[in-house]
């Protein structure tokens, strides 16, 4: 039994998977990361399932997809109801037949201090970025479980690079972006002998809706964003998603530089500490 399990997980983190055919969900899938995923999942053979509030944004994508060759579906979803969350896994499966991947990318931000922050807002963060994550996993995992061996599917959790290390003016969202990184963590064992695969994204400031939505939202007037030689297109990011499905890679950084530096600041976090003053301090108002 035991080696059974050992080959099955080392099957999981390192065969390459034929991607051809699968099936994606991507939650948050109307613009930016999510979108751009859709359509590179498309060009490389696999049907798509996008969700969100708006539905003119999913239409667009499914077009696009369709224009691609490959089957899509758009389903209306707000990842902070159960009943919506089931929905999107039930007409997935009913439509495409089955659920290999499940992407769950919805999510916002807001800048604001801790103090400043309501416990009304932060708790509608934690609701969409943590919690609409968790309903929409363990969803799609129930339907995954009925697919063959010795891959049933994977999980694909959007993260930020904020996990590592948290910013001033950006407590909540950072704090949220780590619970998920710890989440897909903890799952990877525990859905391995499964034969599901967990992999967590974390991309750096990406040139998507993201920041405006994220203002619009916010009380603040002034923050700070990625550099602008440091930010990413959405499409760079989706290139990277795709390469992780292939491999099973267990972390996904578009930027392996951030990484780098990320993991530096947590290795020796006096220094880590003292950059987050400064960024405050500068930004201040």
């Amino acid at each position: 039994m035991a080696g059974s399990i050992a080959a099955g997980l080392h099957y999981l983190t390192m065969a390459t998977w034929d991607l051809q055919n699968k099936v994606i969900v991507i939650t948050g899938g109307g613009s930016g990361i999510g979108a751009a995923t859709a359509l590179a999942c498309a060009d490389v053979g696999m049907d798509v399932v996008v969700s969100g509030r708006t539905r003119a944004k999913l239409d667009a994508v499914v077009k696009q997809v369709a224009d691609r060759g490959r089957k899509a579906l758009a389903v209306e979803c707000d990842v902070n109801n159960d009943d919506d969350v089931q929905h999107l896994v039930d007409q997935s499966v009913r439509e495409m037949g089955r659920i290999d991947v499940m992407f769950a990318n919805a999510g916002f931000g807001r800048m604001e201090d801790v103090l400043q922050t309501t416990e009304r807002d932060m708790r509608e963060m934690w609701e969409t970025n943590y919690f609409g994550t968790v309903r929409c996993v363990k969803a799609a995992v129930e339907a995954m479980l009925s697919n063959a061996p010795p891959v049933r599917g994977h999980v694909l959790i959007c993260s930020s690079a904020a996990s590592l290390m948290p910013l001033p003016f950006y407590s909540h969202y950072s704090a949220t972006k780590a619970a998920q990184a710890s989440l897909a963590g903890a799952m990877r064992p525990e859905l391995a002998p499964h034969g599901i695969r967990v992999t967590s994204v974390h991309p750096v400031g990406t040139r998507t809706e993201f920041f405006n939505t994220m203002a619009d939202r916010s009380q603040r007037s002034t923050s700070f964003n990625t550099p602008k030689g440091l930010m990413q297109t959405s499409d760079s990011v989706a290139r990277c998603v795709v390469r992780a499905l292939r491999t099973g890679k267990s972390q996904v950084w578009p930027m392996p530089l951030a990484r780098f530096g990320l993991s530096f600041f947590s290795a020796f976090p006096a220094l880590g500490a003292r950059i987050a003053q400064r960024l405050y301090d500068q930004h201040h108002p």
